[in-house]
């Protein structure tokens, strides 16, 4: 059974960190990239990063403060997330499309995960 289960979240003030982890089972990483999306409040899902050995897709927004890796023997993938801002507010997302590249990217994936919710706020 695919399961893809997030953790990490919660409330940071501006400016402070969070680490995402994004446990996954039923599939390996071997096999297949995983991406990140958010949806904030009101607002549509939008990608946030999708990363392998030669591509590296992102917000623009995020770029410079978050970064993703994978621990495969974990068969976890984490999104690292510094200088948070309010506007990062939302619900943080996993998810795969089974392939190694990131075919899913921005929104498209098949898969995602129930979901982790991030407030930052002061």
């Amino acid at each position: 059974q695919v399961q893809l289960v997030e953790s990490g979240g919660g409330l940071v003030e501006p400016g402070g960190t969070l680490k995402l982890s994004c446990v996954v089972s039923g599939f390996t990483l071997d096999e297949t990239t995983i991406g990140w999306v958010r949806q904030a409040p009101g607002k549509e899902r939008e990608g946030v990063m999708c990363m392998n050995d030669d591509q590296w897709f992102y917000l623009p927004s995020v770029k410079g403060r978050f970064t993703t890796s994978s621990h495969k023997d974990k068969n976890t993938v984490y999104l690292y997330m510094n200088d948070l801002e309010p506007e990062d507010t939302g619900v943080y997302y996993c998810a795969t499309d089974f392939s190694r590249r990131c075919t899913g990217w921005p929104i498209h994936y098949h898969y995602y995960g129930q979901g982790t919710q991030v407030t930052v706020s002061s």
